[in-house]
């Protein structure tokens, strides 16, 4: 089992440029069956992983991604990418590895080969496409025309959200919750944070 493609956090839809942007996670799971009684237990014992119920089977199932012994997924980087997509053309205008390692690799190593992650973009009417979504609990800005990374902003916890954006005052701001998620393995917060353009 893959778990990737488009999960929940939707897509930034750019009409001016004719532009999707999608963030997509590409890491082998791994999905245990267990039987429906032991779920209630299995998820109080074991808080931070994936497990649910499944409704009128007798079985509830257990999801992780399948990591290496030094904690990295099994399979072949990215482990995260964001893509536009020109809808006009029907192709792949771009993509590039989203999230470093360094929440994931021995001592801390970064290694920009993306990570799984959960949240959505946004993109601005000037060209920016901002995603936090990553196990590495940064906030990211990018090019929408050349998905060229242009700043990161740390986050307390990790950005298991799609930011939004709004004006006043003349100045614009991009705005994220930051609560983390614990099946990347982030530390649980509750965190608002507003960041101001240039």
């Amino acid at each position: 089992f893959r778990g990737g493609g488009a999960n929940w956090g939707g897509v930034a839809v750019d009409p001016q440029r004719k532009r999707v942007f999608v963030n997509t996670n590409r890491a082998v799971n791994r999905v245990t069956l267990i039987p429906a009684d032991e779920v209630a237990a299995r998820r109080k014992a074991e808080p931070g992983k994936e497990i649910s119920p499944m409704r009128g089977a007798p079985y509830g199932m257990v999801r992780e991604i399948l990591l290496s012994p030094i904690g990295m997924p099994c399979n072949e980087p990215p482990w995260g990418a964001l893509a536009a997509v020109d809808v006009e053309h029907g192709r792949l205008a771009w993509e590039v590895p989203l999230g470093n390692t360094r929440k994931l690799a021995p001592f801390g190593m970064a290694f920009r080969f993306g990570t799984p992650g959960f949240g959505g973009p946004i993109v601005t009417a000037g060209g920016v496409l901002f995603i936090a979504a990553t196990m590495d609990k940064l906030l990211r800005a990018f090019d929408a025309d050349t998905g060229e990374e242009l700043w990161a902003g740390e986050l307390p916890y990790g950005g298991q959200a799609t930011p939004m954006t709004y004006a006043i005052g003349g100045r614009q701001y991009v705005v994220i919750a930051a609560g983390g998620h614990p099946s990347l393995g982030n530390e649980i917060g509750d965190a608002l944070l507003a960041f101001a353009l240039p």
